[in-house]
């Protein structure tokens, strides 16, 4: 099991630092890495924060695998036959549809209060 280290490309895929974890788990940017490069025990209750910060179970850090989200394959030859393939979990895509409504609708909001605002 390579806890860590998939800790780390979850981070990554989020865009969140080492420091940012570091400092919403109230530890030491060095501690932290200690984490990720499984220097430093990890027990359950860590792995459950480490697992809310970056919006994912703990079974997900255990087992996580890019491929579940990236999944490139080419076939002989990469510019005729290659293709090139998003699969993202059934859940995974309803969050990402739900987030982009919400946005949609939030956007929608901001510019009818910009518009009554140049009104006054």
């Amino acid at each position: 099991m390579e806890v860590g280290e998939n800790i780390r490309k979850i981070r990554e895929i989020k865009g969140f630092s080492q420091e940012y974890m570091a400092d919403r788990l109230n530890i030491s940017q060095r501690q932290y890495s200690r984490l990720e490069k499984e220097q430093s025990k990890l027990d359950l209750h860590k792995l459950e924060e480490i697992a809310t910060i970056l919006e994912a179970t703990p079974i997900q850090l255990m087992g996580f695998d890019e491929k579940q989200i990236f999944n490139i394959y080419n076939n002989d030859n990469p510019i005729t036959n290659g293709s090139y393939h998003n699969h993202f979990p059934s859940e995974l895509k309803e969050q990402y549809e739900k987030r982009i409504e919400a946005l949609e609708k939030e956007n929608l909001f901001l510019k009818s209060l910009i518009e009554q605002k140049i009104q006054f």
